[in-house]
């Protein structure tokens, strides 16, 4: 066992890149990571190993076999992904890959979701939706998605490194597993399990996982990694003397609490971000992010959060969305309200309304204050929202907030595109990008209200601001991700903010962060040697 913080681990020089790939035939290997939890640290772990092997010349590629989150970004083929393995695939410099990721789930219900297969909904059924039972049948079917995206992944790199979802040892969903040991067992690749020591109870979490595996899936389990340790090392080593004596499996590495690290996480907001009593007296600007049950593509607003002249909160609200009268929290005072996007629009904005958010937001347009919509969200600014097909729930029309002149049609063809243009407000221009997921369809009814386009790409408009310039809208996630953009939305609330990096700036820093805690605090040769000796 080696616990030491520095120098006892080699780093990257130690050794070489190609002696990965030594073994049969220069064989492509694959190294999955699981979690006793979720939010253990798979994601973050993946990433480093990703830019750390990336970096020695290694052509690595992550994978995650099956993902469910509402966080999702666009491929240059029009596929779509999770996030997190958006940014695993930036970790090993790489574009986007719809084989990173070949099934995932985004929910629309306590019970259900939308399946997309290889980046696209699946169009063989009357609705790419399914209900959680439905989808346990659906497994072998999905399977063979996983294994074949996984085949051709061996095909082009040396090295695949997976995460897992969630824990391997959830009983209730190990008949048909695909995201775990069963798909470890289907492709024979070794496993490390990382624990979250933050949460306490982490040998409990580590042993009584591996007790819970089957004979065959403890012997590809060939290490542990302890996440998130704060303190002196030293206190940690008779705890770890213990578990590897226990299980007869090393302890590979306990990394640090990296203080300020956010990364893509699948869904789970950033918890430091939750409403706080009270604004920050340090910031100029003060924005409330609304939080609803199926709230989509939170780190649209990543960018706002991490300036240190925005105070950007995000609004939870009490109690459950079935509550015939839910405890209230209003709207605090603020400049900027967002209503994010959403997998169940419709649903969603019903929860909006039960909560008195829609009177706030009214009061809060008396007073002065703007309002932006984000993909579902602009779709809610609207007059309508129809759902004939049933495609976030049950077929049906809703009544919009009624601020845009605008109805919206969902239909089972996705809007699936990068794009870049022209962000226009307050007289002046700059440029911006994004991406655009989303089934609606959104049209002008004709009232005779005016209204301006916010963004003009290939030289289309898109979007729309009403003519009082307090409330606007568009589909395109990642508005405020560029800094001359962010800027323009600041000025159009009346603040001049500092120039921050930019939300790609910020990624890079995090990968790095990661990538050097993993060079200094796991025994990166004993992971190669492992990885290299398994394929012998």
């Amino acid at each position: 066992m080696n616990t030491k913080q520095s120098n006892s681990h080699s780093t990257p020089s130690t050794f070489e890149g190609a002696q990965i790939r030594q073994g049969k035939a220069s064989q492509c290997k694959t190294l999955m990571v699981q979690g006793t939890t979720s939010d253990a640290g798979k994601t973050t772990l993946v990433a480093g190993l990703c830019r750390v092997f990336a970096d020695l010349q290694v052509k690595v590629a992550p994978f995650k076999p099956q993902n469910m989150a509402l966080n999702s970004a666009v491929t240059p083929c029009g596929g779509e992904i999770g996030r997190a393995q958006a940014l695993q695939a930036k970790a090993a410099r790489l574009a986007l890959d719809v084989d990173f990721n070949p099934i995932l789930l985004k929910p629309n219900s306590d019970t259900g979701a939308q399946v997309i297969v290889h980046g696209k909904a699946l169009m063989h059924r009357s609705s790419s939706n399914m209900e959680a039972s439905e989808y346990q049948d659906y497994k072998k079917v999905a399977m063979q998605a996983v294994l074949s995206s996984h085949q051709r992944l061996t095909q082009q790199y040396d090295l695949v490194v997976v995460e897992g979802a969630g824990s391997p040892a959830e009983i209730n969903l190990r008949k048909g597993d695909i995201a775990n040991m069963g798909f470890a067992e289907a492709v024979d690749c070794p496993v490390l399990i990382i624990a979250d020591i933050d949460k306490g109870g982490v040998f409990a979490q580590l042993v009584g996982t591996l007790m819970l595996l089957s004979q065959s899936e403890q012997d590809r389990v060939v290490g542990f990694v302890i996440n998130r340790f704060r303190g002196d090392i030293k206190l940690l080593e008779s705890g770890l003397t213990w578990l590897e004596e226990r299980t007869n499996k090393p302890v590979l590495g306990v990394l640090p609490y990296l203080h300020g690290l956010d990364i893509s996480s699948e869904d789970a907001l950033v918890t430091q971000q939750a409403l706080v009593e009270g604004t920050s007296t340090s910031s100029k600007v003060r924005i409330v992010v609304l939080v609803y049950p199926h709230m989509s593509n939170h780190t649209d607003f990543d960018a706002l959060r991490h300036h240190e002249d925005i105070d950007c909160q995000f609004l939870f609200a009490k109690g459950s969305k079935d509550e015939i009268n839910p405890e209230k929290i209003a709207i605090p005072a603020c400049d900027l309200i967002i209503l994010p996007g959403s997998k169940n629009v419709r649903g969603d904005l019903d929860f909006l309304r039960q909560r008195g958010w829609d009177d706030d937001i009214a009061k809060h347009l008396r007073y002065q204050g703007k309002v932006i919509g984000v993909c579902g969200g602009y779709q809610m600014l609207g007059a309508l929202i129809a759902d004939p097909e049933g495609l976030e729930g049950q077929p049906g029309v809703s009544e919009g907030l009624s601020y845009f002149a605008m109805n919206t049609v969902l239909e089972s063809k996705k809007t699936l595109i990068n794009v870049s243009g022209i962000l226009e407000l307050t007289d002046k221009k700059a440029d911006i990008s994004g991406y655009e997921i989303h089934a609606g369809v959104s049209t002008l009814n004709n009232s005779g209200a005016k209204l301006s386009h916010l963004i003009t790409i290939a030289g289309e408009g898109q979007g729309l601001i009403s003519d009082d310039g307090q409330i606007a809208g568009c589909y395109l996630h990642g508005l405020f991700d560029q800094p001359e953009a962010l800027q323009l939305f600041m000025g159009w609330l009346g603040y001049d903010v500092k120039k921050a990096p930019s939300i790609e700036i910020l990624e890079e820093q995090a990968i790095e962060r990661v990538s050097k805690a993993c060079q200094v605090h796991l025994d990166m040769v004993k992971i190669k040697q492992i990885v290299t000796e398994w394929y012998k």
